[in-house]
């Protein structure tokens, strides 16, 4: 899959704005403090759902009505943001949504989906099984499939990168979490358009290592998701296409466990005030994480962590501030 123009992410732009305004990115004197370097957050969690996913949703629905002006409405499949962004997007364009969930979610994310009009599904025990439910779904319904990766969603996603990228002093780095990828492709794709030579690192959830593993053999390896903190990053199956593009623009993959995420979901709070979810926080964990293994080499440099969302739901984080989600996590599996 090509990666968009800067004149086609500057139009995606122009969709964006009709219905949210760009979003922050603010230097914090407590992250750098504790990164002991310059750090620029990129604040995706300031938009109308809470995430970036709203961003390629809204690009998709455009596209859609435009090259499919009969179709009644879209299926997919999400934990959550993509959901959320996709509901919006679709209520916004006059369609029916319908939004399919594994069993368990985050009943806020669901809630949230359903107040945009969405029919919501549980089905399947994780994200996988959700996904091949919601294909056959959107068979038997005469409704498009919005898959979680896709051109227009790329698109979509740079559009944050541009802002941040155009608002920003110039980055030595930045780092990105991954989940299926849409959003490492369009940070990609502006610094490329932008010609600029800014390192872009992934960051994986640890206990969700399948991207991290593809990466480093350079073939789509599957692996189970037990991440209990970051359902953003709970991929089993990587997109092939997604890692075409990570393969030949990404330096390197850094992996996060839970517990260095929950650390980062408390320091945006202590440090920021925001809230994080925990693929949201990913982002500072994995430059938290190379901060302190080299920190020698670092000194001087500017770096950019991008704060994907902040849908995290009350009880998590109560005990992810309180230092007690792991306890928690236990007495549910018991």
């Amino acid at each position: 899959m090509p990666l968009p123009s800067l004149a086609e992410i500057r139009d995606a732009q122009s969709v964006v704005y009709r219905h949210m305004p760009p979003t922050p990115q603010y230097s914090w004197p407590l992250i750098n403090e504790r990164l002991g370097v310059e750090a620029w957050i990129k604040h995706e969690n300031h938009t109308p759902v809470g995430a970036f996913k709203l961003r390629g949703a809204l690009v998709y629905m455009d596209w859609l009505k435009q090259t499919q002006p009969e179709v009644a409405g879209v299926v997919a499949a999400t934990r959550g943001n993509f959901g959320q962004g996709v509901a919006m997007a679709a209520r916004l364009r006059g369609l029916k949504a319908v939004i399919v969930v594994p069993h368990g979610n985050n009943k806020e994310q669901n809630r949230a989906i359903m107040a945009q009009s969405a029919e919501l599904i549980e089905h399947g025990l994780d994200f996988q099984e959700s996904l091949e439910f919601a294909r056959t779904l959107s068979v038997e319904r005469g409704f498009a499939m919005v898959d979680s990766f896709h051109e227009r969603l790329v698109m979509g996603t740079a559009t944050y990168a541009l802002e941040f990228f155009e608002a920003a002093p110039p980055l030595d780095t930045i780092y990105v979490p991954i989940g299926l990828g849409s959003s490492i492709c369009g940070v990609s794709a502006v610094r490329n358009a932008l010609e600029l030579t800014t390192e872009i690192v992934g960051v994986v959830a640890a206990e969700s290592p399948s991207c991290a593993l593809s990466f480093r053999q350079r073939r789509i390896v599957e692996a189970p998701s037990h991440t209990v903190i970051s359902d953003g990053q709970a991929c089993r199956t990587p997109n092939p296409q997604a890692m075409e593009i990570i393969w030949k623009n990404v330096a390197r993959m850094v992996e996060v466990t839970d517990a260095e995420i929950a650390q980062a979901m408390r320091a945006y709070y202590q440090d920021t005030h925001n809230l994080a979810e925990g693929a949201g926080a990913a982002a500072l964990a994995g430059a938290v994480q190379e901060m302190k293994e080299e920190k020698q080499n670092h000194a001087g440099k500017r770096i950019g962590i991008v704060l994907t969302g902040g849908n995290v739901d009350r009880e998590r984080y109560m005990d992810v501030l309180a230092g007690t989600i792991w306890q928690r996590t236990n007495e549910r599996n018991h």
